[in-house]
């Protein structure tokens, strides 16, 4: 049994768990070889732009909402399908309206009474909205360790009156020596700073300098 087979059969115990209601994002389609013929759920129309009973599914068509980056991968997966093989893929289409989304697609074989295999059948899962939120909680991360670390080069820039690359490389050399991420680094360091705060001459001399920069010295 070879690694996408495994993969598949994981992934076809999930996909059926999610296909007892009528739950929109899933749906299920059957390819028939004898006749290459395809059926597919009002759902896996809707995945791709159509309204039910708008479009007829070929492989033509389905090769037609790949992404281009994924095209080539789904025509290896649908020719396992047209053999009657047993997949899963996760690829993005681009539907009717122009819209990308990412689906989950499960295949396995489909018999008749006799035991001979006469097709494939499975499920679409689209899971698009999933995939966004863990590219947006990826995303704010980023912009989170970045603007912790822009706060540790502010106050190394400060203290030792040296530029942004400088200040960058105090930290990468602390990173570096003590073999913590970058992040960690620019976190424990701000985390000190608050917790030991700063002397009472350097106190007033921001005092000072507040005070003056934003006019308040007039008033």
């Amino acid at each position: 049994m070879t690694d996408t087979d495994i993969d598949s059969r994981e992934s076809w115990e999930v996909a059926a768990v999610f296909s007892g209601g009528e739950n929109q994002r899933v749906g299920k389609f059957h390819y028939f070889v004898a006749d290459q013929r395809w059926v597919w759920s009002d759902q896996v129309a809707r995945m791709h732009g159509y309204e039910p009973g708008a479009a007829q599914p070929t492989t033509e068509l389905l090769l037609s909402h790949q992404h281009p980056d994924d095209r080539a991968k789904v025509a290896e997966v649908l020719d396992r399908v047209k053999r009657g093989g047993q997949f899963s893929s996760r690829h993005r289409i681009i539907d009717a309206s122009g819209c990308t989304r990412w689906l989950v697609v499960v295949g396995d074989r489909m018999t008749d009474e006799s035991g001979h295999v006469i097709g494939t059948e499975g499920f679409y899962v689209d899971v698009t909205e999933s995939v966004q939120s863990d590219v947006t909680k990826a995303m704010s991360r980023v912009v989170e360790s970045r603007a912790l670390i822009e706060q540790a080069k502010g106050v190394l820039m400060v203290t030792y009156g040296v530029d942004a690359d400088r200040a960058f490389d105090i930290l990468k050399w602390r990173s570096q020596a003590t073999q913590v991420k970058l992040k960690t680094v620019a976190t424990e360091f701000l985390d000190a700073l608050m917790r030991q705060g700063l002397s009472p001459e350097s106190t007033s001399a921001v005092d000072r300098l507040l005070v003056a920069d934003t006019g308040l010295a007039d008033n």
